[in-house]
């Protein structure tokens, strides 16, 4: 049985298990992180020294960091999700690790500054400043997925894990203008069809709103 420490809210947790629940493997999430606290205690820093979640554990086989879980969880168990020619395994790497330097960031400093950050100390310029940023990286999707379903081919894959599990969030924030993303509302509900993204994504964040800190 597989093991991932995290608390079901985590955004870094919920791109490794979605990945997971892919798999169809036998698991147990363990809560920790955030008010479950545990990430000092010696037994989870001897899995992960950073002390920072997800950390998973596959019969002692110990592995943290979000997208190396994605990536070895795929292809060992989910070969379906890695892409299968040395081109097109190549574009899934650029777009989680674009994913992961350019979405993530626009789109953690847009939740944090709308949703984390209690309402009377939100900086409206931040989070306007943020959405920009972050609606330029969704409109660059918008554009990639005009003419297929998803970012490499037309099944998912690694590619998609990173980049869609900050979707859920950025449409269910209510104080925010949506642009007209048409591509990236149609690959959206693609996704939202998986059992796996609704169970490891689609988690409600009412316990983050104006919560800077656990």
């Amino acid at each position: 049985m597989i093991r991932i420490w995290g608390r079901a809210s985590a955004f870094n947790l919920q791109k490794a298990y979605w990945t997971l629940l892919e798999t169809g493997q036998p698991h147990e999430r363990i809560d920790a992180g955030g008010d479950f606290g545990g990430l000092d205690a010696t037994d989870f820093l001897a899995r992960n020294p950073n002390g920072r979640i997800p950390v998973i554990d596959d019969d002692g086989f110990v592995l943290w960091e979000s997208q190396a879980i994605i990536r070895y969880l795929s292809e060992h168990y989910a070969p379906d999700l890695m892409p299968g020619s040395a081109r097109e395994r190549a574009l899934a790497a650029q777009w989680m690790d674009w994913s992961q330097t350019t979405l993530q960031p626009a789109f953690m400093d847009l939740f944090w500054g709308g949703v984390r950050m209690p309402k009377d100390k939100q900086d409206s310029s931040f989070v306007r400043g943020a959405l920009s940023r972050t609606v330029t990286a969704l409109s660059l999707l918008d554009k990639e997925l005009a003419t297929r379903a998803f970012l490499v081919g037309d099944s998912l894959t690694v590619a998609d894990i990173p980049a869609g599990t900050h979707l859920y969030r950025f449409f269910e924030m209510e104080d925010i203008e949506h642009p007209d993303l048409p591509h990236v509302t149609a690959w959206y509900a693609r996704l939202r069809e998986r059992p796996a993204y609704q169970r490891a994504v689609m988690v409600p964040f009412d316990d983050l709103i104006g919560k800077e800190s656990f």
